[in-house]
């Protein structure tokens, strides 16, 4: 088997940004019109576990998700991969948005690949578990310091445990991963021990104070492209709504994890809200409805800005509809030495995805920074001065603008 063992920052160079090479060109006819009225949560404090997945969640997890509602009305949280991880040429320490804003993000990104990953023993010597008590580290801090965890899973194949690239799998690994963990698959019962260990950690993930802390898990992100074994090539669209409705009902049921938010997250092919739903599992089994999308933000010259905002549009208003978060759940432009970066890219280009048209996002999140690129500035680095232009919209928030998150308000009477 060829497996990464040097450092997590090998380790995460393959991952870089999911989708930076993929991008989606087609046209919009129209934009619909600009609504005069910002409309208001449908729904009291009191029932907000009423439309959620878990009926059941501890009270951090209901506040988590009634309050990311109510925010998107006035605000978007701000987010980063790996905040108190990767920097940009290695300098650690504080955050790289810190550096430059003076504030942490308001949102941590983590991945449960290392945790669940074949090799972790969960013995103190163990690379892989090392990683995980990181990890737990890292998202106890971010909820310490009043800050949303979400979680993604690049699960690796099912068959050697190595990769979750198509790229780097035979023809037959990835036509048949995805159906072989499906309930009856060959690879079912080795699904269920990934799920066992996602459920183990998230139900011990506790503050200093001893909360259970609430996360986001975002499963099978970007699944409608084909560079990932879960990817829309290699299933119907009833087997992955079949999936991932076991997925979270044996978490929430047979595991009783009851501090997990479920989010839905494709790629940058829709447009439609027909499209969109294409592989939709149903309200009962999602929480956040979102879409990650780096190929729209790519054109320096702004170009398909009105193409990403209208798919944000789709996602913003689906969440209207059915009480859901809507949210820009993975995006950025990796800039490197060689790279170019618009003067604006940050307070323009991305402000206009996340604000024309009367969206409403409870959250948006930049992709990690790397050694030779980033997606959020540092002080001196191209674009600093612009991201602090963006940090001061109106809408921006980072962790110093945010109130406390986990904390349910009452009714008003």
């Amino acid at each position: 088997m060829k497996r990464i063992l040097t450092s997590l920052f090998i380790v995460n160079f393959f991952l870089v940004s999911c989708s930076k090479d993929e991008e989606f060109m087609e046209e919009i006819d129209a934009t619909p019109p600009v609504s005069e009225e910002q409309p208001e949560i449908g729904f009291p404090p009191s029932l907000a576990y009423s439309f959620m997945v878990d009926a059941g969640a501890t009270p951090e997890t209901i506040a988590l998700f009634y309050n990311l509602k109510s925010l998107s009305y006035s605000s978007y949280i701000v987010g980063q991969q790996d905040a108190f991880s990767a920097f940009y040429q290695n300098n650690g320490g504080m955050s790289d948005m810190k550096k430059l804003t003076g504030s942490d993000p308001g949102m941590l990104g983590s991945d449960f690949m290392f945790i669940t990953d074949d090799a972790n023993d969960e013995q103190p010597n163990n690379w892989f578990y090392q990683q995980e008590q990181h990890i737990r580290s890292k998202a106890i801090e971010a909820f310490d310091k009043g800050m949303v965890n979400i979680f993604c899973w690049h699960l690796r194949e099912p068959y050697e445990g190595d990769h979750f690239y198509t790229s780097e799998m035979t023809t037959d690994q990835k036509q048949n991963a995805f159906k072989s963990i499906l309930p009856g698959g060959e690879n079912h019962e080795y699904y269920k021990k990934k799920l066992q260990k996602v459920a183990t950690f998230t139900k011990n993930l506790k503050s200093t104070n001893g909360t259970l802390i609430p996360i986001i898990f975002r499963p099978f992100h970007e699944f409608d492209k084909d560079f990932f074994w879960w990817g829309a090539a290699y299933s119907s669209p009833q087997e992955f709504i079949d999936l991932w409705r076991f997925t979270v009902s044996y978490l929430r049921d047979d595991l009783d994890v009851s501090n997990m938010l479920y989010a839905f997250s494709p790629d940058n092919s829709y447009t439609t809200e027909n499209s969109y739903l294409t592989r939709y599992p149903g309200d009962e089994y999602v929480d956040v409805v979102g879409m990650d999308n780096y190929g729209d933000l790519a054109a320096q010259n702004g170009s398909l800005i009105s193409l990403a905002n209208q798919k944000l549009k789709v996602v913003s208003d689906l969440a209207e509809k059915r009480n859901k978060i809507a949210a820009f759940t993975e995006t950025g432009y990796f800039v490197s030495p060689s790279d170019q970066l618009a003067s604006d890219f940050y307070s323009r280009n991305v402000y206009e995805v996340l604000t024309k048209q009367d969206i409403n996002l409870g959250f948006m999140m930049f992709w990690q920074n790397y050694q030779d690129s980033y997606t959020v500035p540092v002080p001196g680095a191209r674009g600093a001065d612009d991201f602090l232009k963006f940090r001061e919209k109106e809408k921006t928030m980072l962790l110093t603008d945010m109130p406390d998150i986990y904390d349910l308000p009452e009714d008003d009477i």
